[in-house]
Order: structure tokens, then sequence, then C-alpha cells
């Protein structure tokens, strides 16, 4: 924990449930705000890398190969790394032949209505955790209501969210204002509200721009 008198940055983070280089670039923000004492206050914003996935989802190494292009000794080879970055992260991607991309806008309404309940960003950290380690499908409601019963969310009216659609506009809304303002990658953070840096940059460089944040903030 930072001491009271460090500062405390605001970072906004675009991100998908979905990618697995957003809670990279999370574990690694963390390191960063570790290691120069700051807190943060983070606010989790929705970014959908395949908004036009079906609600079967489709299976990773096909979803590769067909959005990049990747031979499947490539994409083998990537997942291995990812996995071997993960563990020095302290994530387990527990990826297998079976792992698959589904659709995320159910967990972006959940993660919206958990906003203003306090407890988006560990709904957000139990999604990963979901997706990436547990294999679970969070495009199935029963999934996403367990996950959020689970950081404390009210199950009936998380249940109500996702069954009436009030927030679907809401998140439709930041989705737009994100990508109208240049985002088309994620995860993409903003540092104070001044310094926007898109992919995992590693624990050095958010460090850099924390201190340098703070230095604005102290101007």
């Amino acid at each position: 924990m930072p001491d009271t008198d460090s500062p405390v940055i605001d970072i906004d983070i675009v991100s998908d449930v979905m990618c697995p280089w957003c809670i990279v670039g999370f574990r690694q923000l963390e390191q960063a705000l570790g290691t120069t004492g700051m807190g943060a206050r983070v606010r989790w914003h929705p970014f959908e890398l395949n908004p036009d996935m079906p609600p079967e989802g489709q299976n990773l190494a096909e979803h590769i190969a067909e959005k990049y292009g990747s031979s499947p000794e490539q994409s083998a080879q990537n997942r291995a790394h990812m996995q071997a970055l993960g563990r020095d992260l302290g994530i387990d991607f527990a990826f297998s032949p079976d792992s698959r991309i589904v659709n995320s806008f159910d967990a972006h309404q959940l993660l919206d209505f958990a906003l203003a309940q306090g407890l988006q960003h560990p709904l957000k950290l139990a999604l990963f955790k979901a997706h990436f380690t547990d294999q679970r499908d969070v495009s199935d409601r029963t999934v996403l209501l367990d996950v959020a019963e689970g950081v404390g969310l009210d199950r009936s009216e998380a249940e109500d969210v996702l069954q009436s659609g009030k927030l679907k506009d809401s998140v439709r809304e930041k989705q737009a204002f994100w990508t109208s303002n240049g985002i088309s990658g994620v995860p993409s953070m903003v540092f104070g509200g001044k310094y926007l840096v898109t992919g995992a940059q590693g624990a050095e460089n958010y460090a850099q721009i924390l201190r340098k944040a703070a230095e604005d903030k102290a101007s």
C-alpha cells in the first residue's frame, strides 16, 4: 500500500475481458505502482475486440488463424510465450486446444453495473480469472452471475441488468466515446487524464509515466 502522502493517479483503462494483454498490462502497472509507491484510482472502460462474435463463440486457435493469419505452429508459440509471461506476473493462462473466444458484451454490461456499486475493479479481475485461468464461458449468463455474486454483487440485481438490457445503451455510448477518440486497440491506459499509452508497455515504462503524471499533479 502506498503511504498516505503518496500521490494517487487517476488511470482509465480501456479493455476487453477477452484480451490477455489487458491483464498482463494491468499486472505490469501494479508492479510500477509498487516500485513508485504511488496509488491509483483505476476505472475500466468497455471495448470489444470482436463485437460480432456469435453467442457460441469460436475456438481460440481457429479465431487467431482467421483474424491474424497465424499458422497452428505460430499460434502455439504465441500461447506458450503468453503463458511464460503470465507466470512471471502471477497470471495462470490455462490455454488448451478447447479454449474459446466468446462474446463479451454481457460482461461489459455487468461491469457498468458494478461501477455504480463500487465493485467494478474486483469484478474485472474476477472475469479475467474466470476466462483465462478457469476456462469458464463468460458469455454464459449463469457463469457471469456466479462471478458477480462472488465479488459481492447482488445476484438478482445483476440478473435484472442482463435480462432487461437497461445498461446496453450506456455501454454502447462509452464504447463509442473511446473509439471516436482514436482508441482502436487494447489495453489503452490514460494516466491523469492526459497521457495515453496503448499496449502492455512493461513496469518500467509505466513507472516513468506515473512519475510524470505525479509531477503534473503537483505543479
